[in-house]
């Protein structure tokens, strides 16, 4: 025993796993699955329980065939297919709802070597791979309950086109409004947040250098920061997708920075881009960075030997 050597890592034991981080997260997202029931219909809950159920069939056939560890039970596969459930339109056919959740699971996570290897969140890469793929259908919005408008159209595209009514405030932060099923009620999203924050599965650096980005350039840009906020997939996006731990930094430092990074990707595209939402497009390319941020970020060890 005396010549045993102990050096970093710190080598901390914790009683979290996999399972109860995911589990966590379902439970975070079940209060935006109820949103989007009560807005779009039970429809919402059939392309939920399709993407759910292809995304853990998809892992437990791919870990079959390539005689792989099982890991479906780990609940990864069911958060990847109900995050991106929630970033899409309620009237998508239900084979292309299938078809992203097969990108999300095997093209994205399996084939770059499983839960932990991936080098972007699953669910966002699906959703820009469909939005380039069905964009017809990535981009037909359903009226939602209890809205005044008419019309489907988003809040940022009635901004971006300057034509058309904006829901009120309240209607944006309830939920009654266009966009996709379970982006739209930013209270169900917040309770979520707030909940996982609670549980110190994340932390609240990311989501609030994300929307504070938001905020304070789009009020510098003179481009309604309230609506910009609330509207399209930020809220989705920066509680649920830009602090997947895979794909974002570690430390508090280059959280805040990831946060500002895909802020400000947002506000460029949403402001001069020809797409109104920014907010897949900025989490992905930050995904890219996200080793360097890492790097220059990462905390160095005090005592210890060379590793």
């Amino acid at each position: 025993m005396n010549n045993m050597i102990v050096s970093v890592n710190p080598h901390i034991y914790a009683k979290d796993t996999t399972q109860t981080i995911m589990r966590d997260v379902l439970i975070a997202l079940f209060p935006a699955v109820i949103a989007s029931i009560v807005f779009f219909g039970v429809k919402a809950l059939l392309v939920e329980v399709v993407c759910v159920a292809t995304a853990m069939l998809c892992e437990w056939a791919f870990e079959k065939i390539t005689k792989k560890p099982c890991t479906v039970m780990d609940l990864s596969a069911a958060v990847t297919g109900l995050i991106l459930a929630l970033n899409l339109p309620v009237d998508i056919p239900v084979w292309q709802a299938m078809f992203g959740s097969f990108v999300a699971v095997i093209v994205v996570k399996q084939f770059f070597g499983g839960i932990g290897q991936n080098f972007a969140n699953p669910a966002i890469t699906a959703r820009v791979i469909m939005l380039v793929a069905f964009s017809g259908a990535m981009t037909s919005w359903a009226v939602p309950a209890f809205a005044d408008a008419t019309s489907a159209a988003t809040p940022l595209a009635v901004i971006a086109g300057g034509e058309g009514q904006l829901p009120s405030l309240l209607q944006m932060f309830l939920g009654a409004r266009g966009g996709s099923m379970g982006e739209t009620s930013c209270l169900a999203l917040l309770i979520g947040g707030v909940y996982l924050i609670c549980r110190k599965v994340i932390s609240w650096h990311t989501p609030v250098a994300f929307m504070g980005t938001v905020l304070v350039l789009t009020a510098l840009l003179g481009e309604q920061p309230l609506y910009q906020v609330m509207a399209g997939g930020l809220f989705l996006g920066a509680i649920f997708m830009a602090t997947d731990y895979t794909t974002s930094p570690p430390t508090p430092a280059g959280k805040l920075i990831f946060g500002v990074g895909c802020g400000l990707i947002t506000v460029l595209i949403r402001v001069w881009g020809n797409y109104p939402e920014g907010v897949s497009f900025s989490i992905l390319l930050m995904n890219i960075l996200n080793p360097y941020i890492s790097d220059w970020t990462r905390t160095k060890p005090f005592g210890g030997v060379q590793a």
